[in-house]
Order: C-alpha cells, then sequence, then structure tokens
C-alpha cells in the first residue's frame, strides 16, 4: 500500500526519505527517517509501526491515517479523515481519501490543465542531460538556444499543468539546473549581461528550492564571469560562498575540487600568485581523494587531472614561465577524451598560444592548425576571442611557416563575421 502511494506522488525512495525529512521540519517535528527504514515499510507484512513522529509527518504528506497505508496501528494510536482538525480539513481529507488521488502537496496549478507525472520528468531530464553532449560537442550557442527550448517546455508544465509536490519540484530543480547551463553557454558564447542574469536567476532559483549544491554550481560560474569583468572581489565572494555551502551540503572532493580551481584561476588573473599556488595545492589534494568519491552532482563530473594541469598551466604562464606551462597543456590536451570538441579546441589554442612564447613556432602553428581543422562545426564565442590573438602573436613572430595559419584565421574571422 505505502508504495503504491509513494509512486503514485511520483516519488522514488530516496526522494521520499528527502520529502520526509523536509515535511518534518516544516511541521516542526522532530522526526527522520532512514532510507533502510523506509525500504523496511514497504516491504515487511506487516510493516514496523513508525514511532509518533513519523506517524504525523506521514500522515500529512499522504493526508490518510496511518492505518489505511498498510500499518497495523493500535487504537490509542489511530486517527480518522472525520476527527482531524475541523470540519474544513475534515473534508478536505475525506476529498482526498475519495477520490484516491495523493495528497503528498498535491499542486493544481490549472484544473484543467494536462497531468504531469514521472514520465514526462523522465523525458525532461533526457533534454536536459543531452545539454551537456551539445555543449561539448557544439559549444555555447547552439546549446543556449536548446536549453531555452527546454526551459520554456518545463515552464510551460509548472504554470498549466496538474502535478503532486514531488513532480513540481523536480521541474523546479530543472528550472534551476537550465539557468545553471544558460550561465555556463553565456560565458562561453555571451554576452555576459545575459550570462550574468541567468546566474543571479540560478541562484535565487537554488535558494528558493533550498539546494545549496546548485548554488554552488552557479556561484562558480559567477566567479569566471567576475573576473572577466575585472570584479576581482566578487570573484573572491563568490568562491567563498561556494566552499561554505559546499561544507554545509556534505560535498565530497570533487565538488571541493571545482571550487578550488575557480579560486586558483580567479586569483591568478588577479596577480595573486602566492593565493593561486594554494588553490592549486588544494586542487592536487581534493583531486587525490576523488576516486572514493560519492554520488558526484553531473555538473562537476567533468573535473579531474585534466582540468587540474590546464591551472597548473595556466599558473606557471601567469608567473611569466611559458616553458613550464607547456608539458601540462600538453598533458591537459591529450587527456581529454571523445566527446569534447570545444573544450579540446580551447585547450590547443593556449598550447599553442604558449608554444610560441617559447619560440616554437612549428609546433604552435600544427596546433592551430589543428584547431582550425576540428572547430568548424563548434559556436564558441571564447575560442573565436583566441583566433586573433594567436595572429597577432604569429604576425609579429614572421616566421614564414606562420604565413598559413594567419590566412586561415583571417578567414575564418571573416566566414565567422557573416
Amino acid at each position: 500500500m505505502l508504495a503504491g502511494l509513494r509512486k503514485a506522488a511520483g516519488y522514488t525512495q530516496a526522494s521520499f526519505v528527502a520529502a520526509f525529512v523536509r515535511e518534518a521540519a516544516r511541521l516542526c517535528i522532530d522526526a527522520s527517517v532512514s532510507i533502510r527504514q523506509y525500504r523496511r515499510w514497504e516491504s515487511e507484512a506487516p510493516p514496523p509501526l513508525p514511532h509518533p513522529g513519523q506517524q504525523a509527518v506521514l500522515e500529512a504528506m499522504f493526508g490518510l491515517p496511518l492505518a489505511e497505508m498498510g500499518f497495523v496501528v493500535p487504537s490509542h494510536r489511530r486517527t480518522f479523515p472525520g476527527g482531524i482538525g475541523d470540519d474544513e480539513e475534515a473534508g478536505r481529507r475525506a476529498f482526498v481519501t475519495g477520490s484516491g488521488a495523493i495528497a503528498a502537496g498535491a499542486i493544481l496549478a490549472n484544473g484543467h490543465g494536462p497531468r504531469i507525472g514521472a514520465s514526462d520528468v523522465a523525458a525532461f531530464r533526457v533534454g536536459l542531460t543531452d545539454l551537456y553532449a551539445v555543449d561539448h560537442r557544439s559549444g555555447g550557442i547552439p546549446a543556449n538556444a536548446r536549453a531555452q527550448q527546454l526551459e520554456q517546455g518545463i515552464t510551460r508544465a509548472l504554470s498549466g499543468g496538474v502535478y503532486t509536490s514531488g513532480v513540481g519540484r523536480d521541474l523546479q530543480t530543472m528550472v534551476c539546473e537550465i539557468a545553471c547551463h544558460r550561465a555556463w553557454f553565456g560565458y562561453d558564447g555571451g554576452p555576459p549581461g545575459e550570462a550574468r542574469a541567468a546566474c543571479m536567476e540560478a541562484m535565487t532559483a537554488a535558494q528558493l528550492i533550498d539546494d545549496p549544491l546548485l548554488q554552488v554550481r552557479a556561484l562558480n560560474t559567477l566567479s569566471l564571469l567576475s573576473v572577466d569583468a575585472g570584479r576581482m572581489w566578487e570573484a573572491a565572494s563568490a568562491i567563498e560562498s561556494a566552499y561554505r555551502l559546499a561544507h554545509r551540503a556534505g560535498a565530497g572532493p570533487t565538488v571541493h575540487l571545482v571550487i578550488s580551481l575557480r579560486e586558483a584561476s580567479a586569483a591568478g588573473q588577479a596577480g595573486d600568485l602566492s593565493g593561486a599556488r594554494r588553490a592549486l595545492s588544494r586542487a592536487v589534494s581534493y583531486q587525490g581523494r576523488t576516486d572514493a568519491d560519492v554520488d558526484v552532482p553531473r555538473w562537476a563530473r567533468f573535473a579531474g587531472p585534466v582540468e587540474v594541469d590546464y591551472a597548473t598551466a595556466a599558473y606557471y604562464a601567469a608567473e611569466g614561465q611559458p616553458a613550464r606551462a607547456v608539458p601540462f597543456l600538453r598533458s591537459a590536451v591529450a587527456g581529454l577524451g571523445g566527446g569534447y570538441t570545444r573544450n579540446t579546441a580551447w585547450y590547443r589554442t593556449r598550447l599553442a598560444q604558449t608554444l610560441l612564447h617559447t619560440s616554437e613556432v612549428e609546433e604552435a602553428c600544427h596546433e592551430m592548425t589543428g584547431v582550425l581543422d576540428a572547430c568548424g562545426g563548434v559556436s564558441s564565442a571564447r575560442l573565436r576571442r583566441r583566433l586573433p590573438a594567436f595572429e597577432r602573436s604569429a604576425v609579429s613572430v614572421g616566421a614564414p611557416a606562420a604565413r598559413d595559419v594567419i590566412e586561415r584565421i583571417r578567414e575564418a574571422t571573416r566566414e565567422g563575421g557573416r
């Protein structure tokens, strides 16, 4: 019986346990349930009797007396639909019981709208996951267009559909995730104002649904946008807040690794080389513990040795030692797997630029030629801005080996401006 109620409300066992904790907090009841205990409630016959605090939370969530959930309840613990609260409350509970619907905070945004269930949530989730692939393969500009379309569909479901609170929370969480995506896509493809607005939207949404890890994600992107805008104090504040929220959420080393990488980047850009070095040391420490990490958020799974190598190269470049940066950049480029077309192009342009600074002109031009061969299908404003920077450096070198790549960059820039 309890399993059927849970599934009809759109919960998995794990998400129901989390919702139980939230409902207990709203009711100011000192009660919780472990996933193991909840599984016993569903699997054993008869199930173990919840204690009074748990009973109060369960009855509030489902709008049913405990006895109607499949538990054997002693007479002194029984509650009845007609005896709970005043007449209006009794009528509400009688409606819930008689209609066969799940109370579980059911939301009727529009009584005439379509019913939104777990299958709809799963379909939206597939689209959300696909945004990562589009971004990696084609860049932030096409990914942002896809994200806006998906966001419109989820917003229509939230505004006009009929769904339970569990489904509603899932939809709101996805809206928040899309805002985080759009902030990152804006960092890659611009314009900066839209990226910043999406970042602020994501942080507000994450606060409303009380998801500290999504706040961390938004703050990480804010730190990048702040550095680009020259607001170094804001970047430092965003990173500090991200560390605090990650600690509060009990995040593992992978999430902390992402934050430390953002910290190293911000400190290096600000000219604080000692701060950048400390952040890199933290990153190396966190990276060494990621193998034992569990339940890593999807947005943080990219972080690993490749990103640590890239950050280390950026540190040496800021320190004025491009020759020491080169092996780390080579390692980062080699370590990127298939599907990361945009990031590979990013890293190879940085490697090419650094090789020029070490007078390795032929190898630099070889790397940039590889970028030009591969990036035709990548729409990334950040990548496009790196091409003219390499062109200017190559022109100043004046080596014959650079002539072909200079002409190709000029052609690609002309085509990109049309």
